[in-house]
């Protein structure tokens, strides 16, 4: 039996996650998540074989979440189900050792397999999305850049993003200022939409 945590942020789509994959005769549903951060701890409480999560959600994102996971020496697998087909999402899911990335239009009977693939050890990723991520540019950003930027695209202040990330309001202005740069925007403004736009926040 394949154990599951299932992490997403909208309840409905989490439950119908779950309920489709309870159907599959090989699988069991043993946690669910509603943000990052969440899937975090019910990963290190359940030690599930395969963690299924979006990307998108609050206070941790999938992909830092199997980071995290990753880091910490844990089993689990990571599959990522995301409405994003943006390449940089995928270069840096596949850094942080997730072994699946699908779209949510996806059919159940793709899901199923993948999470079967990736459960015997194997990696599987969308072919269009694969397709897409071989023509694009590499991330130009650091992780830090990235924290900073990901907040000021949130509407926090040099100083807000700095007592977040433990940091000087002076050393958050150069991140920022250092990721713009980079992605030849005027502003952070700009070098958040271009950022997210890539799939690099």
């Amino acid at each position: 039996m394949i154990r599951i945590v299932v992490a997403e942020d909208q309840a409905l789509v989490l439950g119908a996650i779950a309920a489709l994959l309870d159907l599959e005769p090989d699988m069991q549903v043993i946690g669910r998540a509603a943000n990052g951060a969440a899937a975090v701890e019910c990963v290190r409480a359940l030690t599930p074989d395969i963690l299924l999560t979006d990307i998108e959600m609050p206070e941790m994102t999938g992909i830092d979440a199997a980071r995290l996971l990753s880091d910490e020496g844990a089993t689990t697998r990571t599959v990522i189900v995301t409405t994003f087909a943006r390449p940089g999402y995928l270069a840096r899911a596949r850094a942080a050792g997730v072994r699946g990335y699908l779209l949510k239009d996806s059919p159940v009977e793709q899901l199923a397999a993948a999470i079967r693939e990736v459960a015997r050890g194997g990696t599987v990723v969308s072919a269009d999305l694969a397709a897409a991520a071989w023509d694009a540019g590499a991330d130009p950003l650091t992780q830090r850049e990235r924290d900073t930027l990901r907040l000021a695209d949130d509407g926090l202040s040099n100083k807000e993003i700095a007592a977040r990330l433990a940091l000087s309001p002076g050393t958050v202005r150069n991140y920022l200022s250092e990721a713009a740069a980079k992605l030849n925007a005027s502003n952070r403004i700009e070098a958040g939409r271009i950022a997210r736009l890539n799939g690099w926040l």
